[in-house]
């Protein structure tokens, strides 16, 4: 497998079919029906802006977790390295009077570190990244405690701080430009690029993967790197836009899971993508954001991720057994109308003379 001879992206045409656009049609009838039943509050730009700035920090951390999860890899410390972050970039200016870009630079380090022991963990101690992410977790946590020696740090008072998020542009906060940024890079990169095609192959296939070339424990790392630093940046976002939390980033962590695998029944069905997370994060927003106004219940967030989170992974699950079960039929059947003194495609796929390639691997998984 080599990085000078990408794979070919297979031709993908435009399709308005429920199973690829069922979010994008339960979007509309949320808006549909809200707007009726509250034309007041719910028909106004300010609900608008308000679901885009509130989601766009989720959104982030949903960018940076699809990374490691489309490799088999998850990272749930991304909660609680972006509370870290937020405590240190805050604590950094108001306690320690660092300026405002090196208290930056310095809170995505953090992250940028955490990321970097999940991936030794992971790769070369071969803990699983469930174990490891979870108990890294706790561990962000404690030294949020100490950074912050237990109490809520003030908000920097610079005006500059708060402009970072807060500034308009064409009427919705910054902070959702830099989300957009974020997603057109992380698509490209994801979908256009043999970066994108390594963590799909492992998360697919990953010993295939490793005796066709591949290097799997070094792809797995950087995605833990990169999801640990996204969690940083969002961290700090969120410090800009609703100033400092101790306690914020557990009750991120459920909804970006569930947008990641709810976003996997979206546009590409069964293949985790970057475009149905994003569709998944604002569908349920919306939908949250619409029953708050007619019952001002405040557990509805958590109930809607809930059950997204379950029905999209049972879903997925299905999906793939279903899919599992195609391909041994289909096998079955091309073994069948072989001449007996024909070798099975078992044993010829089996041979030491064929070694998988990453368009077979790419195939495969999708």
């Amino acid at each position: 497998m080599s990085d000078s001879a990408p794979t070919p992206e297979r031709h993908r045409t435009f399709s308005l079919r429920l199973d690829r656009l069922s979010g994008v049609y339960l979007w509309a009838l949320i808006i549909l029906t809200f707007s009726l039943w509250k034309p007041s509050l719910f028909l106004s730009m300010a609900t608008v802006h308000q679901i885009a700035s509130q989601q766009a920090v989720i959104g982030i951390m949903a960018i940076g977790l699809l990374v490691p999860l489309t490799a088999g890899t998850f990272d749930l410390s991304i909660g609680a390295v972006a509370n870290l972050s937020t405590v240190v970039v805050v604590v950094l200016q108001t306690n320690q009077h660092f300026s405002i870009p090196l208290s930056i630079v310095v809170a995505v380090a953090v992250a940028v570190a955490i990321g970097l022991v999940n991936g030794f963990v992971v790769v070369k101690l071969g803990v699983s990244s469930f174990i490891v992410t979870l108990g890294m977790a706790t561990i962000a946590t404690a030294i949020q405690t100490i950074v912050a020696g237990g109490n809520q740090p003030y908000p920097p008072t610079n005006p500059a701080w708060s402009n970072i998020t807060n500034t308009q542009v064409f009427g919705f906060n910054i902070i959702i430009v830099y989300l957009i940024v974020l997603a057109l890079l992380f698509w490209w990169i994801l979908d256009h690029t043999p970066a994108g095609r390594y963590w799909y192959a492992i998360g697919g296939n990953p010993e295939a993967t490793r005796l066709s070339g591949g290097r799997v424990g070094l792809w797995t790392w950087l995605s833990l790197i990169i999801s640990a630093t996204l969690a940083g940046v969002a961290g700090v976002l969120y410090a800009s836009n609703f100033g400092p939390s101790l306690t914020y980033g557990s009750a991120l962590l459920l909804p970006a899971f569930a947008a990641a695998f709810l976003g996997s029944t979206q546009f590409r069905p069964g293949v985790l993508n970057l475009w149905g997370t994003l569709l998944a994060i604002f569908v349920l927003a919306t939908g949250v954001q619409g029953f708050e106004y007619v019952t001002g219940a405040q557990w509805l967030s958590d109930m809607f991720n809930g059950v997204a989170l379950i029905c999209a992974v049972s879903f997925a699950v299905w999906r793939q057994r279903r899919a599992g079960e195609l391909r041994r039929r289909r096998r079955s059947r091309s073994q069948a109308a072989l001449p007996l003194d024909s070798a099975p495609p078992d044993a010829q796929a089996n041979s030491p003379d064929v070694v998988p390639t990453e368009a077979t691997i790419r195939s495969d998984i999708q």
